[in-house]
């Protein structure tokens, strides 16, 4: 598996801000109010994020042969929770910069209540994406030196001897 590239979070916090963008932008035009996400949300991702690092604690405690053994498949599940986490971090995150960049370039000054949550939607966005890939390191171990190097060929696996 492969380790979450930058580049992509910071791609797909753009796509979500500009729908985050775009939904206030609709919700404005035909009369309703702007998107105010619940404050609710910032708890759970922060505590999303403390659960996914705590959860990659025991894997890296394996993986350094300080811990218990543990199975490796749920080291693999906890690897791609993180690896999901970061994604949800990176929509929220961006979403939420959106609806901020909205919320700020309009004539009216937003009421601080709603501007409230979406900053801290915006900031436990980060902190989730933070948290995962923290996590996501704490999962990874380091390569075998053998890992580099061609060995035996197995039987039946090679090129065929019998030109």
């Amino acid at each position: 598996m492969s380790r979450t590239n930058p580049l992509v979070l910071i791609c797909v916090a753009v796509l979500a801000g500009g729908a985050g963008f775009l939904l206030d932008q609709l919700l404005t035009r035909s009369g309703g109010p702007t998107f105010t996400p619940s404050p609710v949300l910032a708890v759970l991702l922060a505590v999303l994020a403390v659960g996914v690092v705590a959860a990659a604690i025991p894997v890296r405690r394996a993986a350094t042969g300080s811990g218990q053994r543990i199975d490796p498949f749920v080291a693999l599940r906890v690897a791609m929770l993180a690896k999901a986490s970061s994604l949800v971090g990176a929509v929220v995150t961006g979403f939420a910069a959106g609806l901020l960049l909205f919320v700020v370039t309009r004539p009216v000054s937003p009421s601080l209540g709603s501007t409230g949550a979406v900053i801290a939607a915006l900031l436990s966005g980060l902190v989730l994406v933070a948290g995962a890939l923290i996590a996501e390191y704490l999962c990874t171990i380091r390569k075998d030196d053998d890992d580099d190097q061609p060995g035996p060929e197995e039987p039946g696996f090679g090129l065929s001897h019998l030109d």
